[in-house]
């Protein structure tokens, strides 16, 4: 490849190329170049004049026959191992480059990832790209991050064990200080030292537990010492007996305060209560059965009624004007009373609206009505 780097270089032509590539032979290469030229007058055969003939001379001469077959072999068993991303990818191109394979991108692609590392490839197979060195150069950020995070691992892990050896040596420079002779006294020490650590222990946790029904601490409530007990007698008295289990706990019960139940009077009222008694009509109501829901208009949840009582669909003018719907003039205008107060008021708009409701959509045609109680109201779906 250098020599023909020089030659493209220099715009070596074609009867030169191989005169001026056998003067830099040196050695067992002139030696051998010599022979192959004695050889070939010999048996009258033409001389080498063109680079192409020189480059498979010399390739007959070093390299052997199974040279592609163990390229080939390299390549289908290439790992990524202990090598960077980097380093994996030149191998992987120089094995191709040498043993002359040309194959499409999605083949090298596949045959990239089938050689990279669980860690790497476990990522990276989720993410997008769109070429070959897309896929490279997000495998290097994986290889990166992972390189970090072990940094982070091994470093924690390994100060952390200093710490602890910095412990254990303590240890074991303050027992070898203190040794005494008798072990009885080492093992009774060591008891009373739990017993301690215990006490104070529990000592903690029972002052963290805090009481609901007396709000002391040092107890639930389900083993709360001060348990009141309510008895009525005829005369409406009230007694409340307290009842503890030692003295400790009287003490602490006389300190909080003391908390009853009371109850509400029972008895008859001074005065009579309006009860509202309406008798029930036999006449059913036009709006008795009314479907209310919520409906998809350009994008906007609307609200929408169906009444089977009534006989137009109707549409707010708030929701035309916010969504900027097309009216057209009424063929047939009338007139309203009984959805405002103010009077009569006429209906002379029409507009067409689409809505959904889940998967299902339609297109109706409704009256522009300036009403507050929906955006649609329909009266024939």
């Amino acid at each position: 490849m250098k020599v023909e780097q020089i030659f493209t270089c220099h715009q070596v032509s074609e009867e030169r190329k191989v005169s001026l590539a056998t003067l830099s032979f040196q050695g067992h290469a002139m030696y051998w170049w010599t022979s192959l030229v004695r050889d070939r007058r010999l048996h009258n055969d033409p001389p080498i004049q063109y680079w192409n003939e020189l480059r498979s001379a010399l390739r007959r001469r070093h390299i052997p026959s199974y040279y592609t077959r163990e390229l080939i072999n390299k390549l289908q068993r290439l790992h990524q191992k202990n090598m960077t991303v980097e380093e994996y990818r030149q191998t992987m191109e120089l094995y191709l480059m040498r043993a002359g394979i040309r194959e499409e991108e999605n083949i090298t692609i596949a045959r990239f990832l089938s050689g990279l590392t669980f860690e790497i490839r476990d990522k990276v197979e989720l993410l997008p790209y769109r070429d070959l060195n897309d896929l490279v150069q997000l495998c290097i950020k994986v290889e990166q991050q992972n390189l970090r995070k072990g940094f982070k691992t091994s470093s924690y892990s390994s100060s952390y064990s200093k710490v602890d050896y910095k412990r254990e040596g303590k240890k074991n420079d303050f027992e070898k200080k203190n040794t005494f002779p008798s072990k009885n006294l080492d093992k009774g020490k060591e008891k009373e030292k739990d017993k301690k650590i215990n006490t104070s222990q529990t000592s903690t946790k029972s002052s963290d537990i805090k009481c609901f029904k007396c709000l002391g601490r040092g107890h639930i409530a389900s083993q709360c010492p001060n348990k009141k007990v309510m008895i009525l007698r005829g005369q409406s008295q009230d007694e409340a007996t307290t009842s503890s289990s030692s003295s400790e706990d009287e003490e602490e019960a006389s300190e909080v305060e003391s908390c009853e139940v009371t109850y509400p009077y029972n008895g008859e009222l001074l005065m009579m209560r309006r009860v509202l008694n309406n008798q029930p009509s036999d006449t059913q109501s036009q709006r008795e059965n009314i479907f209310h829901t919520r409906c998809n208009i350009s994008n906007k949840a609307c609200s929408l009624i169906v009444d089977s009582g009534s006989w137009c669909n109707c549409c707010s003018t708030r929701m035309v004007e916010k969504l900027g719907l097309t009216t057209t003039p009424h063929p047939k205008p009338y007139q309203l009373h009984w959805l405002n107060d103010d009077g009569d008021m006429v209906v002379n708009q029409q507009v067409e609206v689409e809505f959904s409701i889940g998967n299902y959509q339609d297109k109706v045609k409704c009256d522009v009505v300036p009403m507050e109680a929906c955006h649609i109201l329909l009266g024939r779906p």
